[in-house]
């Protein structure tokens, strides 16, 4: 077990339950991608009425009409993908949990350290382990750190331990600095702040399930569709 585990309950790799669970992420998979084409597809067709007398100012700025319309396209198709990308990773590991442990769920708790909002939610709540999975969190606002400062500490005071799984690690300093002083709220809380590789080593040793080995075989089936 990895230090960065250590506190939680782990279970041994097993490849029947990773194979039992690959045609259900796939499926999840299929009906993520498929929302996904259908926004963009949707976006595409309404930007052909869209005003782009911005582009003068692209212009201006020696960004030719061509190049200013693919700005445009990409911006509004990332927009999705960012969303469903994040929605996908965090809904497949929940599965992976649910999987594992049958009562797993998400539930709400009580804001004890402020007006706003009423209630959190905690993604994943196992035991009395509530965990928060990010596929990524590149945010460099500092009002995040007094909002999850008071969520995490709400979630302890609830008698819970509060544990959060980001798969990717931002790669900005100023959204480092914002992650890294996260890592320390959590665990100064007795909370555990597991990310990067670590993140589905964790979902692994926890479930027994190889997340990212099916999300692997899943792009490979992929090829001959994109």
């Amino acid at each position: 077990m990895s230090h960065a585990l250590e506190g939680l309950q782990c279970v041994a790799f097993d490849m029947n339950m990773t194979k039992e669970i690959l045609p259900v992420v796939r499926t999840l998979a299929d009906a993520y991608m498929s929302k996904l084409k259908k926004q963009v597809s949707e976006r595409i067709t309404e930007m052909k009425d869209d005003d782009t007398s911005h582009r003068l100012i692209y212009r201006v700025l020696g960004v030719s009409d061509e190049e200013g319309n693919l700005i445009d396209l990409y911006q509004n198709k990332g927009r999705f993908l960012y969303k469903y990308a994040g929605s996908f990773l965090e809904e497949a590991a929940i599965l992976c949990f649910r999987h594992r442990f049958p009562d797993a769920a998400k539930c709400l708790i009580p804001n004890r350290n402020g007006a706003r909002p009423k209630k959190y939610e905690i993604d994943c709540l196992v035991g009395n382990i509530a965990y928060e999975i990010k596929w990524r969190d590149a945010t460099t606002d500092g009002d995040h750190i007094t909002k999850e400062h008071n969520r995490v500490k709400s979630i302890s005071e609830a008698g819970y331990q509060p544990c959060r799984i980001m798969f990717y690690y931002p790669q900005r300093e100023q959204a480092i600095r914002i992650q890294k002083t996260l890592e320390t709220l959590y665990k100064g809380i007795g909370g555990q702040y597991i990310y990067g590789d670590r993140a589905w080593d964790c979902i692994r040793e926890i479930t027994g399930i190889n997340l990212l080995e099916i999300l692997q075989t899943i792009a490979e089936e992929r090829k001959n569709v994109i």
